[in-house]
């Protein structure tokens, strides 16, 4: 590893990323793997993409929402996948300092963009089912782009107050990343400086980033399933579940992998237990993104044979 004298500590320039394993027999099948997902993914969320733009029967707000979660997942992807596959081919797991931190912001940044967009759309989706008559008028086209710039926003401003927090610590050592990617926890155990206020920090803006917008899916979801839960044919019930059912499934994707990678104390047993469920929300999420919804949806399915 690069280091630097400062102020007679030995300042690291460079961290490893240790990632996936070190098995070698693994990393050819990793690579065709990691590989073959991330085609996947840019293909379909792009596909999608495109469908909405050039079929006037997508331009809906639930559409408008689905381009923007399509491109958060690009762009998503993009910031961890691109790295990982190189690591893969060439063997070199490196990455300065500066680089860790642009990965960690700009991941940081899609993430919680992410969790607001899922709000939004789930707001989206509780207007049509439990206020049908309100909805052409609540949910217009200029509401639709002040939720999905409120999204980026919000992921923008949050994700830079906490890589401003961390990129002040002091790395001196040990060097070696235990993860795929540069995330909070394992960044914030090579710090030598004193974390214990950041630590505080980053607990207080979890709530705006993760807990809030969780919550308000989740209230959306109660009532949405309780409207369902009322109407009184079987046939209607289906309907309207049909209507928001690909987007309950995402939301319950994203936020289980989620909770559970950040619940799981990062103790020497669980951490290779904690990057099968990192690499099921950051990687495996936006793969799963356009199959659920060319699948399961007759809409874009009705698009995609026009």
């Amino acid at each position: 590893m690069e280091r630097v004298e400062w102020d007679n500590q030995t300042l690291l320039m460079e961290f490893l990323l240790l990632g996936l394993g070190d098995a070698c027999e693994l990393q050819t099948p990793l690579f065709l793997l990691c590989l073959t997902i991330y085609t996947v993914t840019m293909v379909g969320n792009i596909l999608i993409i495109m469908l909405v733009v050039t079929d006037p029967h997508l331009h809906t707000p639930m559409y408008f929402f689905l381009v923007n979660l399509s491109s958060l997942e690009t762009c998503y992807s993009s910031t961890i996948l691109p790295r990982l596959l190189v690591s893969f081919l060439t063997g070199d797991r490196t990455i300065s300092v500066q680089g860790c931190m642009a990965q960690f912001f700009f991941f940081g940044t899609f993430a919680t963009s992410e969790c607001y967009l899922l709000a939004a759309m789930s707001y989206d989706r509780y207007l049509a089912i439990c206020q049908p008559l309100l909805y052409a008028g609540l949910m217009n086209w200029k509401v639709c782009l002040q939720l999905v710039a409120g999204s980026w926003v919000a992921g923008l401003l949050i994700s830079t107050g906490i890589t401003s927090f961390i990129s002040r610590q002091t790395f001196c050592g040990p060097s070696a990343i235990d993860h795929f990617f540069c995330e909070e926890a394992p960044l914030l155990e090579l710090s030598c400086s004193d974390t214990g206020m950041i630590r505080i920090l980053i607990i207080i803006l979890s709530f705006p980033d993760v807990v809030f917008p969780f919550l308000f899916t989740l209230a959306s979801y109660v009532c949405i399933i309780t409207a369902i839960l009322r109407i009184p044919s079987s046939i209607g019930r289906h309907k309207a579940f049909s209507t928001c059912s690909s987007h309950l499934t995402m939301v319950i994707v994203f936020y289980g992998t989620l909770i559970i990678v950040y619940m799981l104390p990062r103790t020497v047993p669980l951490r290779q237990l904690n990057k099968i469920f990192s690499f099921f929300y950051t990687i495996l999420t936006p793969l799963i993104n356009p199959l659920i919804y060319s699948l399961r949806n007759r809409e874009v399915k009705g698009a995609l044979r026009r």
